[in-house]
């Protein structure tokens, strides 16, 4: 059990910690950027679709 908290003491004292969360957090606003992307040109779509249909 000393050698956990050891573990979790050094994982909190070094530059690991912070670096990971900012990755975690640049992924998040990656992610969330794509999906509005997507569902954006997914509804473009889907009206040039419908557009083409309506026209047939």
């Amino acid at each position: 059990m000393k050698n956990f908290a050891l573990k979790i003491q050094r994982f909190l004292k070094s530059e690991d910690g912070p670096t990971a969360v900012e990755y975690a957090v640049m992924l998040a606003l990656i992610v969330v950027v794509c999906l509005g992307a997507i569902t954006s040109i997914g509804t473009e779509a889907q009206g040039t679709f419908q557009s083409v249909a309506n026209q047939l």
